[in-house]
């Protein structure tokens, strides 16, 4: 029996490349095992820490394990500059260089590597992919009762002044399309604390960008401390209804 020559074999396309963002500040305790779990999930996967200066050495930690894993990538900040402006960071980054898909995730493992396979997955048929807690299969672990309230109550609260059909509006760990990145208006974003989260998946929305969902169970982190507070909680939910009031937003020109 003949045999077709291994030149005339059509070779698997080339997977889409993806990075994941992840924003950093004080995480010494995470970073490596965070970084090497990430990378363990998928070859196409890249990492880039946006490190705002910590004083605990998180930043030096991901330079040395730079020097042997060319998939690790390193933002160096001032200071602390805040979220929202870390993954627009990461936003720049990641279309500056090519990649297909970029994901956010926080780096204290409540948000599990495990999970990423599923995000990407997702992306065959949408725009962007949420990991999301509050649709079956999803859930949250190791939280005390008033911090599940406020989650659900700032996700209802949410879907009621901006009108999304998304069940966690509030969870950073999504995956985005380059084609929504390069559409969105990303730099008129007012918010650079947690109502990012909100800000984008309500511009993503209004731009006709389909959004789905993959459930995660979501565990409080193990070590170091949270960065989110009362203050930035009431910071989120009054940008929500400034959000809700202002003027449609518009998509770049191209």
């Amino acid at each position: 029996m003949s045999q077709t020559p291994a030149s005339l074999v059509p070779s698997e396309a080339p997977r889409p490349r993806a990075l994941v963002c992840l924003p950093t500040y004080n995480e010494a305790e995470n970073v490596v095992a965070m970084v090497r779990e990430v990378l363990a999930q998928d070859a196409c996967i890249e990492v880039l820490v946006v490190d705002d200066g910590s004083p605990d050495g998180t930043g030096d930690l991901v330079e040395a394990e730079r020097a042997s894993e060319p998939r690790v990538h390193l933002l160096r900040r001032a200071g602390k500059l805040g979220l929202g402006t870390a993954y627009l960071a990461g936003f720049e980054y990641g279309l500056a260089n090519g990649f297909a898909h970029i994901l956010t995730m926080d780096c204290d493992f409540s948000h599990k590597p495990s999970y990423l396979p599923d995000l990407l997955a997702g992306m065959a048929d949408h725009d962007v992919m949420i990991g999301s807690r509050y649709i079956p299969g999803g859930g949250i672990a190791n939280w005390p009762i008033h911090r599940r309230f406020l989650s659900r109550f700032a996700n209802f609260y949410t879907r009621l002044f901006l009108r999304l059909p998304v069940n966690d509006c509030t969870s950073g760990f999504r995956c985005y399309s380059r084609e929504v990145l390069e559409t969105i208006d990303t730099g008129a974003i007012q918010s650079s604390g947690y109502s990012f989260l909100e800000e984008m998946v309500f511009r993503v929305h209004r731009a006709g960008f389909l959004v789905g969902e993959t459930p995660i169970l979501f565990e409080d982190r193990i070590a170091g401390a949270s960065k989110i507070n009362r203050a930035e909680i009431f910071r989120a939910a009054f940008h929500v209804l400034q959000t809700a009031l202002s003027p449609p937003p518009r998509a770049k020109r191209r």
